[in-house]
């Protein structure tokens, strides 16, 4: 029974994330890493400091790993991702131009 269950468990991988590799899922794993590096950086960035930070290479990540994961959905027409990766793209998006008008007024003043 645990032979057979560990069996099917390995086929499924197998079939999940080597023999459906196509360009479209490239980009989806892509997308994904941009993704995760955005939380190595603010961790990173965080430990450095010693308190919590959010740099600005963190929202960078977040709009080249959103934008791909978007790309992506649409490919795949799946609505719930469609949707939580746009809204998520208009997210990051605010938070960098509050970040650069932050920046430009502290630099002016």
């Amino acid at each position: 029974m645990l032979v057979s269950l560990s069996q099917a468990v390995g086929d499924y991988l197998q079939n999940v994330f080597f023999l459906q590799l196509n360009w479209w899922i490239l980009l989806g794993y892509a997308g994904q890493s941009l993704f995760a590096m955005r939380f190595v950086v603010q961790w990173v960035a965080s430990e450095r400091v010693g308190r919590s930070v959010i740099p600005v290479a963190f929202w960078f990540f977040s709009i080249g790993g959103g934008l791909l994961l978007f790309v992506y959905a649409l490919y795949i027409r799946d609505p719930v991702f469609i949707i939580g990766q746009g809204f998520g793209l208009f997210v990051y998006l605010r938070n960098l131009y509050f970040v650069f008008r932050e920046r430009r007024m502290v630099s002016v003043s």
